[in-house]
């Protein structure tokens, strides 16, 4: 006689804190990610000076890109140590989302004839492989020397941004000798460093396990 397996009230408490927890984490990121968008969007028409101006784009190709990409963040942020076969599998895209920011714009009309004709949209692409390398080298776990070299690379890149973007396209009227040239970089670092930070988690270092281990794992995901 076979016996049945009956699930215990604890289990499924836990089922369902777990599940609600995760759920915050991505509310949670896709708020801050929305706030992070709009700072870069003011950043932008800082930027820009005059010449600025709004439109329904603006929510297609900058806010809509940091609500996805925060929410990817917040879902990466609640898997734990011991993760199994489809979260680490999840977390691989999740370490892509920035390329949202490289993506979206494109998806304009011309925005690709544009960009493979003169360039225009570069920015956003160089922004997000700059977020993927920074968040590679905060992650841990990989070889320290391809760590040090992506850390490197995007610092480097993110400062030279924030010290020359200004003044090469506004010349004197943002330059860094006068107070708003001065806030406008340190607003670019800022918003580039904590794009790096937040990059970082999906690459962060997991526990290994056995493949036995994560094949359970897997299993009890798909029973969920």
């Amino acid at each position: 006689m076979s016996e049945r397996t009956v699930a215990e009230p604890g289990d499924t408490d836990t089922r369902w804190m777990t599940r609600r927890a995760r759920w915050t984490h991505i509310a949670v990121g896709a708020a801050a990610g929305l706030a992070w968008a709009g700072a870069l969007r003011a950043w932008m028409a800082e930027l820009s000076g005059p010449a600025s101006s709004f439109s329904w784009g603006t929510f297609e190709g900058v806010l809509l890109p940091g609500l996805l990409v925060g929410a990817a963040f917040g879902w990466a942020s609640g898997v734990g140590p011991a993760a199994s076969v489809r979260e680490r599998r999840m977390l691989r895209w999740c370490a892509a989302a920035p390329l949202a920011f490289a993506i979206a714009p494109m998806l304009r009309p011309g925005a690709l004839a544009d960009f493979l004709r003169e360039g225009l949209g570069g920015g956003a692409v160089l922004v997000a492989l700059t977020a993927i390398g920074g968040g590679y080298a905060l992650g841990g776990g990989r070889p320290l020397w391809t760590r040090i070299a992506c850390g490197v690379l995007a610092f480097g890149i993110s400062l030279a941004g924030a010290l020359l973007t200004g003044p090469l396209l506004r010349g004197s009227a943002l330059a860094l000798t006068t107070p708003r040239g001065a806030w406008l970089a340190v607003f670019d670092l800022a918003l580039m460093c904590t794009l790096i930070v937040a990059s970082a988690i999906p690459f962060r270092r997991l526990s290994r396990s056995s493949p036995r281990r994560l094949a359970l794992a897997g299993a009890h995901d798909e029973r969920e």
